[in-house]
């Protein structure tokens, strides 16, 4: 564990405050879900919750199938990183934190159909060339966007369409309803 230097009294009520410095680098806001573990030694453990971390081998299984038939790859998020990814460049991407904008994408429920030569185009997780062709669509779970489906292409041949702009909404649609069960 690293020391941060910063303590905090419990209340009353037996909350404690995590300091603003500390929910601003691990991007916990308010409202988000928070694990509570004890360790060995008598200590605390908080951890952001994922409802998608439960879902991760089937997204991948998933992200496979659909990066096979595509041709394209395929990455599949949470709220913080990239959960799974399939295809060529897969590498990069998997386990990488999500950018701030595919961020702002998912807390808004946005859709994005864009080429990486238009303004709509958003980094995934910060990549530093952008891919020729996005598709991306939020993934919602009893009403919560927890993550997001992308398509992605680096050949510039390709074109990115309704098409894949609706495999990436069904796909989106499908692992939210695979949650709620």
């Amino acid at each position: 564990m690293k020391a941060t230097g910063i303590t905090r009294r419990i209340d009353d009520l037996g909350r404690v405050v995590i300091p603003k410095e500390i929910r601003r680098t691990l991007r916990i806001r308010e409202g988000d879900p928070l694990e509570i573990y004890t360790d060995q030694e008598g200590g605390i453990i908080l951890k952001k919750y994922s409802t998608m971390e439960d879902l991760s081998d089937f997204a991948g299984k998933y992200a496979d199938a659909l990066a096979q038939t595509t041709g394209y790859m395929v990455a599949i998020s949470d709220r913080e990183r990239i959960i799974a990814a399939s295809g060529v460049g897969k590498r990069d991407l998997l386990h990488q934190a999500v950018s701030r904008e595919l961020e702002r994408l998912i807390d808004n429920r946005e859709s994005v159909l864009a080429s990486g030569m238009d303004q709509k185009y958003r980094p995934v997780a910060g990549e530093q060339h952008p891919f020729y062709y996005e598709a991306v669509h939020p993934i919602i779970c009893e009403g919560d966007a927890v993550g997001a489906v992308i398509l992605l292409s680096n050949n510039p041949k390709d074109t990115f369409g309704e098409t894949e702009k609706k495999l990436a909404a069904t796909a989106a649609n499908f692992l939210g309803r695979q949650m709620e069960q």
